[in-house]
């Protein structure tokens, strides 16, 4: 049982920092928060994502990327471009690393308005730190597992990050419904939704990119938005705008 709850914990909150803090937040500025809040995010989302820990502003950069040559050659995680997920994010991942070490012209022009903690970012890019997160959950796993075939979930832990990127950019561009036509390949993968809190409508993302609730139909159920509404009334963080029904009505 202890493993079980590890695996869920680890899943779901790594999986949260990602869309919360580097997509809606370091990506997209969908909201604010004041400089406390900002850095207590960045070191909860290095904690919860931990070895496979991304850096803000190298995600941020990727993800613009991502909005401005959605599912053309540019796109830097299309599955247009990729006989598989597992090359799909072997290409992202170098493009990543370039992006990361300032060397990839191509993403330049998106640079800006993002969460920086030049040390900690380092720190985090490190063997020390990603062997030191997977030494943790190794001697987690040595305590607790009580049969051989739970060590098979330790490189689940190790690639937590990339594993939520490619369940999102393979099947949110290969498999679902589209609500817009977006001129791209976008879909809302519902029926895979409770792996991603909302991530898998990336049909409705990509038409309403700053949109802070990533669902539109009523049926269409976001769970990350619930807690940013949550800590918009905690007066936490700030909203920067609400797509109201009519603005709605239009983009449809």
């Amino acid at each position: 049982m202890p493993i079980l709850i590890f695996f869920v914990a680890h899943y779901y909150l790594s999986l949260f920092t990602q869309t919360f803090y580097l997509h809606r937040y370091a990506a997209h500025k969908m909201f604010t928060m004041n400089r406390f809040w900002e850095r207590f995010f960045f070191v909860f989302t290095y904690i919860c994502q931990g070895s496979s820990f991304l850096s803000p502003r190298a995600y941020a950069l990727l993800h613009r990327m991502h909005h401005a040559y959605s599912d053309t050659a540019l796109d830097p995680h299309s599955p247009l471009f990729s006989s598989n997920a597992f090359s799909m994010m072997w290409k992202t991942k170098t493009i990543y690393n370039d992006v990361l070490n300032h060397n990839y012209a191509a993403a330049e022009r998106f640079e800006g308005d993002y969460p920086e903690w030049v040390s900690l970012e380092k720190f985090s890019a490190t063997a020390v730190s990603r062997i030191g997160w997977g030494a943790l959950y190794v001697m987690f796993y040595v305590q607790f597992a009580t049969a051989w075939w739970m060590y098979l979930l330790l490189p689940v832990h190790f690639l937590m990050g990339p594993i939520h990127g490619a369940i999102v950019n393979w099947g949110g561009h290969k498999y679902g419904y589209q609500n817009f036509d977006n001129h791209d390949h976008s879909k809302n993968t519902l029926a895979l939704d409770f792996l991603a809190f909302g991530e898998l409508f990336q049909n409705n993302h990509h038409k309403l990119p700053m949109r802070v609730n990533f669902g539109v139909k009523w049926w269409e159920f976001d769970p990350t938005y619930s807690v940013i509404w949550t800590l918009d009334k905690a007066r936490i963080i700030k909203i920067k705008r609400k797509v109201t029904a009519q603005k709605l009505k239009a983009a449809a």
